[in-house]
């Protein structure tokens, strides 16, 4: 009687709620008086929606995991277990199909369709889902190398397979598919592909190379043969290349250019690539130089990262030359940034190990810590700064002259005063480190250290810190000094908005090569023919300054080009 009047409750609750749902969503109207009335219900349904489907799934792959099990009975003892999973996906699973049911009906109209909280439903949980679905199965995968079967993880990816299917086909439908932020998911994807892939890579072929050095060395090798741990990082690394080349090359994700494409390019692609291959190539160095000069450990000790570190340089020198080349057809500004992120990578391993070198001069002069340990501190410095300062050197070129037109650029004047502001924080902070230090030593209240053992780490941090900050705000004083010489009238455009029907891609880099400024394109959403070129909107922008210009092609072959107020 209990459990039937428990059954009979819960029923009355799921219907009363998804009864509350459609007639909800049903009184909503995109002709509501209000335009925040609209924004707001779609805002709450669509987080609704989201929280219900990823509710279902978990319940869902609960089921499933234990269906899958034959190990296991379907209750096998935990009975919350089973009681949550067929909760989750009892209760959630209705609400969501009937909320998906009503919403997809009015996707059809066209304030619905082009709704910006459709658009990021679909990529927040496009996004998820393949997140999910990949990791579950990968993990899957690598666990049948060592005959490991794993039913709920599988069972995990095999039902987000199925979300994100469902959710591709929506994005991709005709008629009912959101026309904002439809590009944020495949530019995700692309970002989520090459990180599980590169550390696949890293790991199978480190894993590699350190087995052939342990065959070199008649290592005992105990556990698991070599090959197992190469071959399951091998399979994350097919199958992060498999989404990489889903999402960059089928789904076209490398032809978005601006905006988020040029963001996630420069500081994944480019920056991600560059710290992976400076942290290898810096170990492989620091491993050198220790076999060269301080074999205090054992040979077979110094060689254990080495395969890491050879396999990190190799994968990311290979990530971070195909991501340069991409940033090359890209436009100037998104060029620039590649070279200031680049320089200031660089710049932070050359400090960082011009830091250390001061501190183990200053170790070396402390009699209780001269030895072995002074000089692994001197020879991780230096490897540090031999691997960061020719990068700075190349990417900032400090000898070669600046052009003009680059000198007032927003990009390089927030790098200036971000190096500097961030150099100067970090040297102020250091300065109360030594300082406190300094008085706890004449205090008395630490013995058996001397001043100088004391405040060395720090100061070897202030003046790496201090010499960034002197050169970088000289050169800042030294372009604010040119800016001033230059004619208002040679400086000619700061941002550009750009309205267009046709491929917005020449006309960026029309823009960029006759004003050099950045360009924010907005897609029209009227079908018009646009057939301004290239020639004419170059023409169109002769003689034209200002802060920001709004750009405005069509219909036919018509530009209109609008200097904007302050």
């Amino acid at each position: 009687m209990i459990a039937g009047l428990v059954l009979l409750i819960v029923i009355g609750v799921v219907g009363a709620g998804i009864a509350g749902i459609v007639i909800a969503v049903r009184k909503s109207s995109p002709s509501a008086a209000s335009t925040a009335q609209p924004t707001a219900r779609r805002v709450i349904v669509f987080i609704l929606l989201f929280a219900l489907v990823v509710i279902a799934a978990i319940g869902l792959s609960g089921l499933l995991g234990r269906l899958l099990d034959p190990g296991d009975a379907l209750v096998s003892g935990d009975v919350t277990g089973l009681a949550r999973s067929l909760a989750f996906t009892l209760i959630a699973g209705p609400f969501a199909a009937v909320l998906w049911w009503v919403l997809w009906r009015r996707m059809g109209e066209g304030g619905e369709r082009s709704s910006v909280a459709w658009g990021l439903y679909l990529a927040g949980m496009s996004t998820v889902s393949l997140v999910t679905s990949t990791s579950a199965l990968l993990a899957t995968a690598a666990a049948l190398v060592r005959a490991d079967w794993q039913p709920r993880v599988f069972a995990t990816g095999v039902v987000w397979a199925g979300v994100w299917a469902w959710h591709q086909w929506m994005s991709r439908h005709k008629a009912k598919g959101p026309t904002q932020l439809v590009t944020v998911a495949p530019l995700l994807g692309s970002v989520f592909g090459p990180v599980i892939a590169a550390g696949g890579a890293v790991a199978a072929l480190g894993s590699l190379i350190d087995s052939a050095v342990d065959a070199v060395g008649s290592s005992v090798m105990v556990g698991e043969p070599w090959w197992r741990a190469t071959l399951q990082a091998l399979v994350w690394c097919i199958g992060g290349t498999i989404v990489w080349w889903w999402q960059w090359i089928r789904n076209r994700a490398r032809d978005l250019h601006g905006g988020l494409a040029d963001v996630i390019l420069v500081v994944v692609g480019v920056a991600g690539a560059a710290i992976l291959t400076l942290t290898g190539a810096g170990a492989v160095l620091f491993l050198l130089l220790r076999l060269a000069f301080d074999r205090t450990d054992p040979v077979i000790d110094i060689l254990d990262p080495l395969g890491a570190g050879l396999a990190a340089a190799f994968v990311g020198a290979l990530v971070w030359s195909y991501h340069w080349r991409q940033t090359q057809t890209r436009s100037g500004t998104t060029r620039m940034a590649t070279q200031l992120v680049t320089s200031g990578i660089g710049l932070v391993a050359a400090a960082s190990g011009l830091g250390v070198v001061v501190n183990a001069i200053l170790a070396a002069l402390t009699p209780s810590l001269a030895g072995s340990g002074t000089r692994t501190l001197l020879l991780g410095g230096i490897s540090a700064l031999v691997v960061g300062g020719p990068v700075w050197w190349v990417a900032w070129k400090p000898a070669t002259p600046v052009d003009p037109d680059r000198i007032g650029t927003t990009g390089r004047r927030v790098y200036l005063i971000l190096v500097f502001g961030v150099s100067a924080v970090v040297a102020i902070i250091t300065l109360l480190v030594i300082g406190y230090r300094i008085f706890e030593f004449a205090l008395g209240d630490v013995t058996g250290q001397s001043l100088l053992d004391r405040v060395r780490a720090p100061l070897g941090l202030l003046v790496a810190t201090g010499l960034a900050a002197g050169y970088h705000f000289a050169v800042w004083r030294r372009d604010r000094s040119r800016i001033t010489t230059v004619p208002r009238a040679a400086r000619t455009i700061g941002r550009v908005f750009l309205v267009t029907g046709a491929d917005p891609e020449p006309l960026t880099r029309a823009i960029d090569a006759a004003t050099g400024a950045a360009v924010t394109v907005w897609r029209r959403s009227d079908a018009v023919a646009d057939t301004a070129s290239v020639e004419q909107l170059t023409q169109a922008l002769h003689g034209v300054t200002g802060t920001r210009v709004m750009v405005i092609t069509g219909p036919g072959s018509r530009i209109e080009v609008i200097p904007l107020l302050e």
